[in-house]
């Protein structure tokens, strides 16, 4: 049994080069995204295309619905599935994306907090603004409040539901132990100029893939209250088709919030033990060969 992960923050390019090593190792792309394990969530979370996901077999994405409440147990749950399917035909398994808690949970040996969520408790904390949530979690767990931004409604909402249900904090209940397999991480990262460049080429691109028909569509099934459309973008987007801001600026405050994202994950995998950095910006030939050396190496050293 091994594990390949390919990580990095958002605009790095780790679904075509994913894409490449999945067909050179001859296994799916096991996607490790918070967003797009949602249905009907395509454009504004940056999900592979139907035509990518014809050319090579994706997992872990869609196999929740936009209303559904959807957290890490599961998603670890849903892979261990993936990852036992894969080994039992003695293929490595190959993780890409970019929320690293979902990689932890499953490559890193995180033991996740025993308390099961609360249909009826995550309802009245969803119902709360992002601010409140933080200063409560800043009472009742300083140290998860001090890593979880305080806009990240989904994880304050999460760890909020622990301390309460469980009267411990969720720091407390997260550990690590090693994974029984071993693990390849390979990151991708740019230099802060091109990284910006590419965020802003990204999210222009995405409205002329029509992600404002996407956003328009979401609300009118499901309501502009939905919590998944108070996420990044979503929540800009929508802002601007209520009249609240311009398209210009409803973008320019979507590549900002995106960059401060990225530098999030960029201090997130930095901590992570025995990553492999790659320049995303190295010419793609470059970048699909050093990737495939790394593989190589540990698959000749570890097995399939």
């Amino acid at each position: 049994m091994s594990v390949i992960v390919l990580c990095g923050p958002t605009a790095t390019g780790k679904t075509r080069l994913g894409m490449f090593l999945a067909d050179y190792l001859q296994t799916p792309v096991l996607s490790a995204d918070s967003r797009q394990v949602y249905c009907e969530f395509d454009i504004g979370t940056a999900k592979p295309t139907v035509a990518e996901r014809t050319a090579v077999e994706h997992r872990l994405i869609d196999i929740a619905q936009p209303t559904e409440v959807f957290n890490i147990a599961l998603y670890r749950a849903a892979a261990q599935i993936a990852l036992a399917e894969i080994h039992s035909r003695s293929r490595p398994a190959l993780f890409v994306g970019g929320s690293g808690l979902y990689l932890r949970a499953v490559t890193g040996g995180l033991e996740l907090p025993m308390a099961p969520p609360d249909a009826h408790l995550r309802i009245s904390l969803l119902a709360q603004d992002a601010g409140v949530l933080h200063r409560q979690l800043q009472s009742l767990d300083p140290v998860a409040a001090g890593r979880i931004h305080p806009h990240d409604r989904v994880r304050l909402v999460r760890a909020v539901e622990v301390c309460l249900t469980t009267g411990d904090s969720l720091a407390t209940q997260q550990r690590r132990t090693p994974p029984p397999y071993p693990v390849l991480n390979i990151g991708l990262r740019a230099e802060r100029p091109a990284l910006i460049e590419r965020i802003e080429q990204r999210t222009r691109q995405m409205v002329k893939a029509g992600w404002l028909a996407e956003v328009e569509s979401l609300r009118a099934k499901y309501g502009a209250e939905l919590p998944l459309l108070q996420t990044l973008g979503y929540r800009e987007i929508g802002a601007y088709l209520d009249g609240l801001t311009s398209l210009e600026d409803a973008l320019e405050r979507t590549s900002l919030l995106t960059r401060q994202f990225a530098k999030r994950q960029m201090t997130w995998f930095r901590r992570e033990p025995g990553m492999h950095w790659l320049d995303a910006t190295l010419p793609e030939a470059t970048l699909q060969a050093e990737a495939q050396s790394l593989i190589d190496a540990f698959l000749n050293r570890r097995g399939p």
